[in-house]
């Protein structure tokens, strides 16, 4: 791999019952000709590619998979509980009704729009078994905003949940192509003890002909014990998922997904989570409670997070996934001793909530094994905090992006505790690479000597990259090269090959998980009759990493509230956009010849040396 060196880890005491095994040695075991992770080289269009051997052809494949865990749970949401057996039944009958009733054809994009719900999966698999391409949409966004994916994706048919409904209600004459509506509820029948079913309809649109909103229910209907999927073949390097992404400038991207991307993925995490196995202690061993995973699905399923590592590992490994309304510490804790909770984590500042709690002295958290997290920079005393806090359990921190269908590093256990300031060494199967940020080659610069110090933008390859952004050319070109993604990223590789992530290249916020382009925030508040000028950075928050700060010049004579200001991007951009601090400035901008504003040099006037969590 480019840029990294051999393993210096510890080695522990080879002489002791204790002694643990290098992650350099079970690698090089692993990964041998036989091995249970033996990789190959393969051709992806056009471009040599160091792949797994052994993994799944599709996603298709991972789901049938599925069918052999039969009645363990997988899905609870709430009181509401469906079995492996179950969520397969209603997949297939999903799956039928998409091709045999609207008509929905290998390579059709079918677009998913609804809160975390036992529906939402089901709709995933539906689409993805039937090689339809999976598109799932920001449920914090503007019905605008979804409007624009529905459009932009060509979605023939949406699954939705009723708020979503509402809210594209009036922007339907912008998606002509959408063909149908499959709505669900998420409202607690007292009746039934389930969720109230959804109303249908007909939904009229101006220029095109009215559109039918149909129950998810009635959809689905009864279906048999013994129900098929459609037959279907389908390709590894077929179209699975189109997850959208903001940027700096424009609109949000489309990045184009394949089941090799996604099958990928699941590979890295199966491999890291058998790496972390083979080097538990005996102490840990005997402390694990065994039996079937249980994971607290804390993030959002329309995030490549939660939907491949969460999704589809849970899926192929059997693992029950415990879905929350919304995210509370209180909740949180409470599902996690009525679920005998195996896993968490989702975004650093979910775990601090969970640790801060004061619930937490009160339930019962012994099952957890394991505290990953990633989406946003975590401050390294959190590895001491969870450490105390779980004595059993193994913290664990990854780095990825939407590109790179989630998981490209991981640094978890003892080598987390050793290097909390890193996300980890890369996937055996990904490359990395540190390069000159005014680098403009198509691959890495020949003959980089390994160097500890030397920092750059972070370029990543391998088979869990995405193809490219959705009928975006140009983007593709600038974001992609000869199958390296260059992330934007500023890093550095240590003399242990761990990456660390030292800056962002681009002007972007992370704020409790969610991407904020100050781009898109900057535009919003530039529609304002008030608004001059105005320059977007992130503000520090040692809970949520970092919040949104706006900096405003005003027009000569004009006068406006941050109240005002705050209200106008919120009817424009998700909620997670809108600034919380605002500085009202008389003089100009600072900027740079080329006229771009000095963003550092005002994080520092305003900031001065805040900690950056």
């Amino acid at each position: 791999m480019a840029d990294e060196a051999p393993s210096t880890e510890p080695t522990g005491d080879a002489g002791s019952d204790d002694a643990v095994p290098t992650r350099a040695d079970i690698t090089a075991t692993l990964t041998a000709p036989g091995g249970a992770f033996e990789m190959e080289d393969v051709v992806i269009r056009g471009i040599p590619t160091r792949t797994w051997k052994t993994a799944p052809a599709s996603l298709r494949a991972v789901f049938e998979l599925s069918a052999l865990h039969g009645d363990k749970d997988f899905l609870v949401y709430e009181d509401e509980r469906v079995t492996f057996a179950e969520n397969y039944r209603t997949v297939a009958a999903l799956g039928r009704q998409l091709v045999e009733r609207f008509g929905v054809q290998p390579g059709d994009r079918v677009a998913i729009a609804m809160r975390n719900l036992p529906d939402w999966v089901m709709a995933f698999w539906a689409a993805i078994t039937v090689g339809a391409v999976a598109v799932p949409l920001n449920a914090w966004w503007t019905g605008e905003e979804l409007a624009y994916g529905l459009s932009d994706s060509g979605s023939r048919v949406a699954f939705v949940d009723e708020e979503r409904q509402q809210r594209i209600s009036h922007h339907l004459s912008e998606v002509p192509g959408l063909e149908a509506v499959i709505v669900s509820c998420e409202e607690h029948d007292p009746d039934t003890g389930g969720r109230r079913a959804a109303v249908g309809g007909v939904l009229e649109r101006a220029g095109a002909d009215p559109l039918p909103v149909i129950p998810f229910t009635e959809v689905v209907g009864t279906p048999a014990h013994d129900l098929a999927l459609p037959e279907v073949a389908i390709d590894p390097d077929d179209d699975a998922t189109i997850f959208y992404t903001s940027g700096t400038t424009g609109r949000p991207k489309g990045a184009v997904g394949t089941h090799r991307n996604s099958c990928s993925n699941l590979m890295n995490l199966f491999f890291v989570a058998t790496v972390g196995g083979l080097r538990r202690t005996q102490a840990q061993k005997d402390a694990s409670p065994g039996g079937q995973n249980a994971n607290l699905l804390s993030v959002p399923l329309f995030h490549a997070t939660g939907c491949h590592a969460l999704l589809v590992t849970n899926t192929a490994a059997g693992g029950k996934l415990v879905m929350m309304h919304h995210f509370n510490p209180e909740r949180a804790l409470e599902l996690i001793e009525r679920e005998r909770i195996t896993v968490f984590g989702g975004v650093p500042a979910m775990v601090m909530q969970v640790i801060d709690s004061p619930d937490f002295s009160k339930r019962d958290t012994s099952s957890v094994q394991s505290i990953s997290y990633g989406g946003a920079p975590a401050p390294p005393d959190l590895v001491r905090r969870i450490k105390q806090h779980f004595p059993t359990g193994a913290p664990g921190n990854g780095y990825g992006l939407t590109e790179t269908s989630a998981m490209t590093t991981m640094n978890s256990g003892d080598d987390y505790v050793r290097k909390p300031d890193s996300v980890g060494p890369p996937s055996p199967v990904c490359d990395v690479a540190v390069v000159p940020e005014d680098w403009d080659g198509s691959d890495p610069p020949a003959g980089l000597e390994p160097d500890p110090e030397r920092t750059g933008e972070l370029w990543i390859k391998g088979p869990n990259v995405v193809r490219g952004y959705w009928n975006r050319p140009d983007a593709t070109a600038v974001s992609f090269s000869n199958g390296w993604l260059h992330s934007g990223d500023v890093a550095r590789i240590d003399e242990d090959g761990f990456v660390h992530i030292v800056d962002r290249a681009k002007d972007m916020i992370i704020r409790g998980g969610e991407n904020v382009y100050c781009v898109e925030v900057e535009a919003a508040l530039h529609e304002h009759p008030a608004v001059a000028d105005c320059a977007v950075i992130g503000v520090p928050h040692p809970v949520l990493s970092e919040e949104v700060g706006a900096i405003i010049v005003l027009r000569p004579g004009m006068d406006v509230a941050a109240d005002e200001l705050s209200r106008h991007v919120r009817e424009r951009l998700a909620a997670f956009n809108t600034p919380t601090r605002y500085w009202f400035r008389s003089e100009e901008l600072p900027r740079n010849p080329a006229g771009k504003i000095l963003k550092r040099e005002l994080r520092t006037e305003l900031l001065g040396d805040a900690p950056v969590f």
